[in-house]
Formats: structure tokens, C-alpha cells, sequence
């Protein structure tokens, strides 16, 4: 075999290797917490035991892609609260403290609980860049067992009629059907860019 087809295999496996490490880099599991949502409430895993998943998406205050898909937010979880589905959000942005988060979901009808991302600690863990990207966890084993957009309405400086593919929806059908979600098939979802510092 010519030196050529050599490396041209060798850099073919290589990719093929890193694309693989990225796809089970892309789910992790979701650490220990002890956080304080936006009315002072505080928030654990071991509170959500007998939740048989916990939904949380990645919120910030004035980011337009956030307020936007609310509504979609709340219709699924319309749907799903009452399998056994507990839906939560949390703020990782530095410039965002308590009452700032607050002010934003009194003025913006956010009804579930804001969590504030103290220090990053589950950004940092999930490997969160954006915001609006949501995540199916199961709080008895910390595992993460999806992570995405809600579906594919919205996308920069654009916005279907109604969207065509319900991720977050058919995810949460999947892991209740005891399945496994092909995260292949889901894209990365749309958001503002949260400042990620190293601790």
C-alpha cells in the first residue's frame, strides 16, 4: 500500500476514534448539588427521588432564544408532570445573581423554579456552553440521558411557524418506554453563549 493510502486510512480511524470520544463525552452525569432557586427555596437530588426523571433547562436572563421557547417549554411539561416528570431550570451566567433572575421570571411568567448555578458547579459538569438546551436526568443515578433543544422551531434570527421535530417530547417518551435515546439524531441546540471561567 502506498505511503499516501497509509496515512490516508490512519487520519480516517483517527477521526473515526475522536468522533466517538466526543459522542460519549456528549452525555455525562450531573453532580451533587445544593442549590437556591429564584424564591429561596433550596434544591437537592436527593429531594427528587421519587421523580422518575428530572427536566432541567439551561436558562439567562435577556436572552431572546430563552423567552421564546418558554412556551414550548411549558407545553411539554404540561404533557409530562404528571408521569412523574419534574421540570427545573438553572441560571449559570455570572452577571445574573437572584434578584436579577427573579425580576426576569416575574416579568416573563417563568412558573417553575430558577436555580441559580452557583460557581458554575453544573455548567461546569455537563460541559454547558449555551443556553436553552435542555436535559433529561435520572436523580437516582445522576445520569444524563439526553441534552438538546426542546425541538426545531427556533434557530438564529429564525423561527418556524411550528416546529417539525419534537426532541424533548420524544426523548421523554423514550426513557418512560424504558429506551435510549439516539443522541445522533438530535443537533445542538440554539442559545446564548454563557462565559464559562475556570475555577
Amino acid at each position: 500500500m502506498k505511503l499516501v493510502g497509509k496515512l490516508f486510512i490512519v487520519g480516517l480511524l483517527s477521526a473515526i476514534t475522536s468522533g466517538a470520544l466526543a459522542a460519549d463525552d456528549w452525555l455525562r452525569s450531573i453532580p451533587e448539588f445544593t442549590l437556591t432557586d429564584h424564591l429561596g427555596h433550596t434544591h437537592n437530588l436527593d429531594q427528587y427521588q421519587d421523580k422518575k426523571f428530572l427536566v432541567f433547562y439551561v436558562q439567562g436572563n435577556g436572552c431572546p432564544i430563552v423567552r421564546i421557547a418558554l412556551p414550548n417549554l411549558r407545553e411539554v411539561r404540561d404533557e409530562f408532570e404528571n408521569k412523574g416528570i419534574e421540570f427545573l431550570a438553572f441560571n449559570s451566567n455570572i452577571q445574573d445573581d437572584l434578584k436579577r433572575i427573579k425580576l426576569e421570571a416575574d416579568n416573563f411568567g417563568i412558573d417553575f423554579p430558577i436555580i441559580k448555578d452557583e460557581g458554575q458547579k453544573l455548567a461546569k459538569a455537563l460541559g454547558v456552553e449555551r443556553t436553552a438546551e435542555v436535559f433529561i436526568v435520572d436523580p437516582r443515578t445522576r445520569e444524563v440521558l439526553f441534552r438538546g433543544p426542546i425541538n426545531d422551531q427556533l434557530g438564529y434570527e429564525t423561527q418556524k411557524n411550528e416546529a417539525s421535530d419534537h426532541y424533548l417530547k420524544d426523548a421523554l417518551n423514550t426513557v418512560l418506554a424504558g429506551g435510549t435515546v439516539d443522541m445522533d439524531d438530535i443537533p445542538d441546540s440554539k442559545g446564548c453563549l454563557i462565559a464559562i471561567f475556570d475555577s
